[in-house]
């Protein structure tokens, strides 16, 4: 039987380590890279995503590459709505654009469920797009992680 590796912080999250595992989330999904983002999740992890069920490590890395060979220059931001236990409500807004040049910013809620060694079992989002002109972005850092300094959802009134 392989061995588990821990993917601190481990529940039952408090408000510091719920924070924590949102930006690592965060930071994770800023990569734009299937393999990197997997890593979080169990192997047998269970998802909603729009009208996507995707199940299983290997179901989501397919599903993360259809998305961002869609949705270019992504760029996102996450934030903790609540927690408890093993759970973690987040809020999120991202920005990009199709390969047209049209401009979105998608607005969602994620319910977050995870495991005693810190990844991530199950996962629900609910999400809706909003056309954005580009001189309304408002996520203008260089691809990748988002800077420590550049405000927050609340912040930006999001």
């Amino acid at each position: 039987m392989p061995t588990i590796t821990p993917r601190p912080p481990l529940p039952p999250f408090d408000a510091q380590t719920a924070a924590q595992k949102v930006r690592m989330a965060e930071d994770a999904w800023n990569t734009r890279d299937p393999e990197v983002c997997a890593r979080v999740y169990t192997e047998d992890t269970t998802w909603r995503n729009r009208a996507e069920f995707p199940k299983g490590r290997e179901e989501v890395k397919a599903f993360l590459a259809r998305k961002w060979a869609r949705e270019l220059d992504y760029r996102l931001i996450k934030e903790v709505w609540a927690y408890t236990d093993n759970r973690i409500a987040v809020r999120f807004a991202y920005e990009w654009h199709d390969d047209s040049g049209q401009w979105f910013r998608s607005y969602g809620n994620e319910n977050w469920e995870f495991n005693a060694y810190g990844y991530m079992q199950r996962r629900f989002a609910s999400i809706n797009d909003m056309p954005i002109k580009a001189e309304q972005r408002l996520f203008h850092w260089p691809l990748g992680r988002r800077p420590d300094d550049h405000p927050s959802l609340s912040d930006l009134g999001l």
